[in-house]
């Protein structure tokens, strides 16, 4: 399916940003990449700070999206929790890449505000879905040792972002799963 140069523009600024930061790419390396002049990248986000504020509400709807098809199709708090490792699991591309969030977050200093709140927005809501996840864990029994789901879901996000950084550090995506092993260990 054709794609417009505006999705275009996200896609490849997204890819990049997984695998090289948010300091990594360039407009021109986008207008290379995309095959338009470097003022069309302008015409569509007049600076990076827009570009990067688009990327990450695109991000967020489609990681919500992500969760309400896990939701959907995974009846159980386990099964919930195994389908969001996973998918950090793939956003990790074999250790060369990281989710959007993680790559951003490794940029801070050069982020506009705008992204920083955004990235904050970002983790507060898989935060509310990691709670209501450990609250069907805790119910169901799919999910050992669950008192606290606030506490637990405030606990867990970190630890798939964490173990994705340690396994692009070393491009070794074993290191992925050791740092997941105690929680994978807790679905029943």
């Amino acid at each position: 399916m054709p794609t417009d140069t505006k999705t275009a523009l996200l896609m490849t600024a997204e890819r990049a940003a997984r695998t090289r930061g948010f300091d990594g790419f360039s407009y021109a390396d986008l207008a290379e990449s995309v095959g338009i002049r470097k003022a069309s990248v302008h015409h569509h986000f007049p600076t990076k700070a827009a570009l990067s504020v688009a990327l990450m509400h695109r991000y967020q709807a489609d990681k919500e999206a992500a969760c309400a098809r896990v939701d959907a199709a995974e009846p159980t708090g386990g099964a919930r929790l195994l389908a969001l490792i996973n998918l950090y699991h793939e956003a990790l591309d074999g250790g060369k890449s990281l989710c959007l969030c993680v790559s951003f977050s490794t940029s801070r200093e050069s982020l506009p505000s705008e992204v920083t709140t955004q990235i904050g927005r970002f983790r507060m809501m898989m935060i509310g879905w990691l709670e209501a996840t450990f609250a069907v864990g805790r119910c169901d029994g799919t999910i050992a040792g669950v008192e606290d789901p606030a506490a637990e879901a405030a606990a867990t996000l970190p630890l798939p972002e964490g173990a994705q950084l340690a396994a692009r550090a070393a491009e070794n995506p074993a290191i992925f799963e050791c740092g997941l092993k105690l929680l994978r260990q807790r679905l029943t």
